[in-house]
């Protein structure tokens, strides 16, 4: 397998995914894209419209692709929660001669709302603070599990720690000791 690795996050908001890309990136080196962190840089005053979201994605879609060109392995922290958005993904890094890993962190769902809608204020993690409960369902609903084709890694995201996901990344062969 390549060591060369393109992680593709799947989960609800609250989930537990820009923890577990934190941790990646501090386990692997791979560089850590966080889509609300680069929107935040894009934009002045961010809408989240489609427009706007064309525009970030269509970004960090070529960033990714630059990036696994150089070499580099790629953590793309995301609502990857449609399975034609993954198969992208998965494109991208075979062309690039990377591994492409989804990395589904399986919350329970009332606890992931929790998280995202009444519990964001101060969380370096949620930097656009408590998502609107609305929202939160619009993005829920819209989640498309990952298929037994695609082989995730399931994280519980009830309590993450790094070395739960350092545990999962060597049972994964994806974590090599030095």
């Amino acid at each position: 397998m390549s060591e060369q690795t393109l992680y593709v996050m799947v989960g609800y908001p609250g989930s537990g995914k820009t923890t577990v890309s934190q941790y990646i990136h501090e386990l692997t080196g791979a560089v850590h894209l966080w889509a609300d962190h680069e929107r935040q840089h894009m934009f002045a005053q961010p809408t989240h419209s489609h427009a706007e979201n064309i525009k970030l994605y269509d970004t960090l879609n070529e960033r990714t692709d630059e990036l696994l060109r150089q070499g580099k392995s790629v953590v793309f922290d995301t609502n990857f929660n449609f399975y034609k958005d993954r198969e992208r993904m998965r494109r991208i890094a075979a062309r690039n001669g990377a591994h492409a890993v989804i990395v589904w962190i399986t919350t329970p769902k009332d606890l992931a709302r929790q998280r995202a809608t009444q519990h964001s204020d101060g969380q370096a993690t949620r930097i656009w603070g408590n998502m609107l409960p609305a929202d939160f369902n619009r993005i829920a609903r819209g989640l498309q599990k990952p298929t037994a084709s695609e082989h995730a890694i399931q994280l519980d995201g009830t309590h993450i720690t790094k070395a739960q996901v350092a545990e999962i990344l060597r049972d994964h062969q994806l974590l090599h000791q030095a």
